[in-house]
């Protein structure tokens, strides 16, 4: 992002990093580890390259219509925030669908 500024803070100081993106559509999920991102040194607003995001959306689609595959699946934990400022949880867990 050279010479551009950060739509937060207005600085221009930019690193590239890799992070976990959570992409969602409709109570489904999709986790992209290693993507490529764009941090402000200032204050960390995190910038996505739109062909990035366009990528991870086509794959997400492709793996829900079976015509891709994950690499693999995982389990995760649910834990609702609540008012109280706690974390509660359902005492149940959805198991992710092998399938």
């Amino acid at each position: 992002m050279e010479d551009k500024k950060c739509n937060f803070c207005g600085k221009a100081n930019y690193e590239n990093r890799r992070t976990d993106y959570l992409y969602s559509y409709k109570g489904n999920y999709l986790l992209v580890p290693n993507t490529p991102v764009e941090v402000c040194r200032n204050c960390g607003m995190v910038y996505y390259d739109a062909e990035v995001l366009k990528a991870i959306e086509k794959r997400f689609f492709a793996i829900q219509k079976k015509i891709e595959k994950p690499d693999h699946y995982m389990d995760v934990p649910v834990a609702a925030y609540s008012e109280d400022g706690g974390l509660t949880t359902d005492g149940g867990g959805q198991k992710a669908d092998d399938g």
